[in-house]
């Protein structure tokens, strides 16, 4: 299975900074094998999009509306993304469980909603400093993918958990590979096409671990944060792979 490695540029970039940091990017990757995809934010999406277009970078968005249209001020829909150029949408990441309130089931939604607009849906799953301290990592990361892919899920899912994201705290390979043999066995047994699904690994993922990081079992790739806004370490990390 063809690994992916994408960058969540978060919300960071104004114009000039999202080309130029497009522009290295494609202008550094070479003929190299993982599949490469890049999130920025939604004001950029077309102008990264044009960048990439042809390299085989491609470009996603960073979340969507449960509606195609509708009175939803300031909501973006998955049929706005695809028109701007996307090819993806990253949904549920823990941020915006946080921030935003998001559930289960509204990401349920948003992942019917993408598919619908022939986006490929990235679910983020993971768990607390808390979850994990008590031994709850399993359960809570189970709910996550019970409540959020819907019956038939035909999409990416990305394990992040939550205290590593941006802490520069990683888990241990050993609880890493753990993890993400639970989401298979749980994929498998829940999704007509669990065996084929894509798990990544994202949470403070650098060049420093990509390497041993997307070696483990069932690491399908990475869903990078930090420092895929910065050109020469996502390229190191895409190179990892």
């Amino acid at each position: 299975m063809r690994p992916l490695i994408a960058g969540n540029w978060k919300m960071n970039g104004l114009t000039e900074d999202s080309a130029n940091l497009a522009r290295a990017i494609r202008s550094g990757l070479g003929d190299l094998a993982p599949e490469v995809l890049i999130c920025p934010p939604a004001t950029q999406l077309a102008a990264v999009a044009a960048i990439l277009d042809g390299s085989g970078i491609l470009a996603g968005g960073q979340d969507c509306h449960t509606k195609r249209h509708g009175a939803h001020t300031g909501e973006i829909s998955a049929a706005m993304l695809r028109d701007a150029g996307a090819r993806y949408v990253i949904l549920g990441h823990s941020e915006r469980r946080a921030e935003q309130g998001e559930t289960d089931a509204l990401v349920a939604a948003k992942v019917e909603a993408a598919v619908a607009a022939r986006l490929i849906p990235i679910v983020c799953v993971g768990e607390s400093a808390a979850d994990r301290e008590a031994g709850r990592q399993e359960a809570v990361v189970g709910r996550h993918l019970a409540g959020s892919l819907g019956a038939e899920f035909k999409g990416v899912v990305a394990y992040e958990p939550i205290w590593a994201i941006g802490t520069g705290r990683v888990p241990t390979s050993a609880d890493i590979a753990a993890m993400h043999a639970f989401i298979r066995t749980e994929l498998v047994r829940a999704q007509p096409a669990g065996a084929e699904t894509r798990i990544l690994y994202g949470g403070s993922v650098k060049p420093g671990n990509a390497a041993e990081i997307l070696a483990l079992p069932e690491v399908g790739g990475a869903l990078v944060g930090g420092a895929s806004l910065v050109a020469e370490d996502f390229l190191a990390i895409i190179r990892a792979a």
